[in-house]
């Protein structure tokens, strides 16, 4: 009894067993990741402490070296969860990127239970989520080739 060659991978999802379903909700945590880092990054590196300072009272009382630097943080987390992965072009580092994620929120909880702000650590708990999600998929589920 003969048995059907398996089909080929896709260049996107090479030995994955990720359904589309798995491999959507993927690329819909990076992009929402992304979004949010990318417009934190705007916001701290686009406007002055006093503007910033009216919604995140934390920028106030910390030196502006450290907000641009959060900011610069944002940015790299922001580009590096969706780049390398819709270029091909060393997708590893959206792995990378979603690693850092995860220890930058896991920083970002500790600083503002520190200060007092349990508010805003929900928001960090869903970024971590989707960010360890992110790091797994793309780990284990469903991994995007490199080009080439």
């Amino acid at each position: 009894m003969s048995q059907a060659a398996p089909a080929p991978a896709s260049p996107l999802t090479p030995r994955s067993a990720a359904g589309p379903a798995l491999r959507g909700g993927l690329w819909l945590a990076q992009g929402l990741l992304a979004f949010i880092y990318l417009w934190a990054a705007s916001m701290k590196l686009g406007q002055s402490p006093a503007e910033l300072g009216a919604m995140m009272p934390w920028v106030t009382q910390t030196p502006e070296s450290f907000v641009r630097f959060i900011g610069l943080v944002d940015l790299a987390a922001g580009l590096g969860l969706v780049l390398p992965a819709l270029t091909r072009i060393a997708p590893r580092l959206t792995i990378a990127a979603a690693l850092g994620s995860t220890a930058l929120q896991v920083c970002a909880m500790v600083f503002h239970l520190s200060r007092g702000e349990a508010m805003v650590v929900p928001m960090n708990v869903v970024m971590l989520a989707l960010s360890l999600f992110v790091a797994w998929g793309r780990t284990r589920k469903a991994p995007i080739a490199p080009r080439g």
